[in-house]
């Protein structure tokens, strides 16, 4: 892909002739970059579309579930809004298959650039296929899955009803009387290892029997392969985009315009003393930093999983280097460490966290993805997500120790159930605010945090402390900000003014 920037900035200026032979279908893998000219004027276009597309598909997905009536109303209302395919396979759709195709590579040279990136981007991408894949009818799927080289056998109705009740045992929401109207293929287990790791699919001799409405999890599986392998490639390209001068701070901008405030310290250095630690872990901490909390006031310490999570989450919502250094130490002093071992072996990381050791990077918290999809906790840890990481019946138990009602319990168990951690997280936090909606997307334990301090406020912040933030003996009776007019910032709201900054920067001479 090639760019141009002519002296005069128009609107859609696109260079190349039209090419509807390249894009049969309106779904791809995209697998082949596109190769045709496009100005930066177009360039700048299509990014900031996709990207507004995306931050719509991470926020419907932590408010509704995925596959509910009303996900999909908005999600199709987007597509049309900004001009993406969402009629499958329709004939008078080149323009937004393109520009479909186009945007997507966009995207993948600025988010390719860090880990964080990459799996933002990936998580956001696997969503939208898999909503634009299940409005397919089962002709289309099956024209889809052989386009894109994943064709499956079906089995033959003599099969299937020799298997009957072994399909209907193993397929959940499937009923005897509809086993004749579904479809199933035969699928190399290695192709169904997400059905089988979550007990959804029935084996047979090395093979896996998927149902119709279940390859959406195949083709998933496959897409997330593809495109992970696809990221790590593009980021080895990198030196080469880097010395374009015309590319470079574009992508740069880009990649930091959507993945939410990194809640670095810079922003909130001293909103909090030490001696409120303890109650706001009560009343405004997520789960799973309240169950950190509790583990290292039970333990007196914390493995390193548990140690980088609520370090940073600390560092976020306002504890400086020298409180962060004296909240630790009084901790583990309390269990098996003395201080001259604290100095020696634990100081340093902390130092690390906050850029004053090693590399001097200024580490920012853990967001819920990163929290939910990486470093799984295991025996005699207690970082990760409570919801996605914590066996059911423990997690009820939670919950009542907490005074959660038993109807909210339910309706948390069913969420993480269904494998909805965000939303669970978020209905916790609806029940212990005693709200019905909470009006924002949760997806960042800082979000958490600073959201319940506003409601819980009145809409107000906790001042910083008017004396030095490192001294702990300080009283917590400083004054709260007076401004009593504020009130808790929708996602959708925050997203506008996030892309309000991006066009004027895009517009920039």
């Amino acid at each position: 892909m090639e760019f141009s920037s002519g002296g005069t900035r128009l609107k859609q200026a696109r260079l190349a002739g039209d090419r509807r032979e390249l894009y049969p279908h309106s779904l791809q893998f995209y697998l082949e970059p596109p190769t045709e000219n496009i100005s930066l004027v177009e360039f700048e276009s299509l990014a900031i579309d996709r990207l507004k597309l995306l931050k719509v598909v991470e926020n419907l997905g932590v408010s509704y579930v995925r596959s509910s009536d009303l996900y999909k109303t908005k999600l199709e209302s987007e597509l049309r809004k900004l001009k993406f395919p969402y009629k499958a396979l329709a004939e008078d759709d080149y323009e937004a298959r393109r520009k479909d195709h186009i945007s997507h590579f966009i995207l993948r040279l600025a988010y390719c650039q860090s880990e964080d990136l990459r799996r933002w981007f990936l998580q956001q991408e696997m969503d939208l296929l898999r909503y634009r894949f299940n409005e397919l009818t089962g002709g289309l799927r099956q024209k889809f899955l052989e386009h894109v080289n994943l064709s499956f056998e079906a089995i033959s109705e003599d099969l299937k009803s020799e298997l009957a009740n072994e399909l209907c045992a193993s397929t959940p929401g499937l009923i005897a009387t509809k086993i004749k109207e579904q479809t199933f293929y035969k699928v190399g287990l290695a192709d169904a290892v997400d059905l089988f790791r979550a007990r959804r699919v029935f084996i047979k001799d090395g093979f896996a029997y998927v149902p119709l409405k279940d390859t959406d999890s195949i083709v998933l599986s496959n897409y997330r392969t593809k495109l992970s392998k696809a990221l790590a490639l593009t980021a080895r390209s990198l030196p080469s985009i880097q010395s374009d001068e015309r590319l470079q701070p574009l992508l740069n901008h880009l990649s930091h315009s959507y993945i939410g405030p990194d809640y670095s310290v810079q922003k909130n250095t001293g909103k909090i003393s030490l001696e409120q630690i303890d109650a706001l872990s009560v009343k405004s901490f997520p789960l799973c930093m309240r169950q950190l909390h509790k583990a290292l006031r039970d333990n007196h310490h914390l493995r390193h999983g548990g140690r980088m999570q609520y370090g940073l989450f600390l560092k976020g919502i306002g504890l400086t280097l020298e409180q962060a250094l004296e909240f630790w130490k009084k901790e583990f002093v309390r269990g098996k460490v003395d201080a001259d071992k604290f100095d020696k072996g634990y100081a340093y990381s902390i130092r690390h966290n906050y850029g004053k050791e090693g590399k001097r990077t200024d580490y920012t918290p853990y967001s819920c993805m990163k929290i939910i999809m990486s470093n799984p906790p295991s025996q005699g840890d207690y970082h990760g997500c409570p919801f996605r990481h914590s066996d059911p019946e423990l997690l009820r138990q939670k919950l009542q120790s907490y005074k959660i009602p038993p109807s909210g319990i339910t309706q948390i168990l069913e969420l993480v159930k269904g494998m909805h951690y965000q939303l669970a997280c978020q209905k916790y936090f609806e029940l212990m605010h005693d709200v019905d909606d909470i009006g924002f997307s949760l997806n960042h334990p800082n979000r958490y945090f600073t959201e319940s301090q506003r409601l819980l406020n009145g809409g107000r912040e906790l001042k910083k402390e008017l004396s030095n933030s490192g001294n702990s003996q300080q009283k917590s009776n400083s004054q709260e900000s007076m401004n009593s007019n504020a009130t808790p910032t929708s996602s959708n709201t925050t997203a506008d003014t996030e892309l309000e900054g991006l066009e004027a920067y895009f517009t920039e001479d």
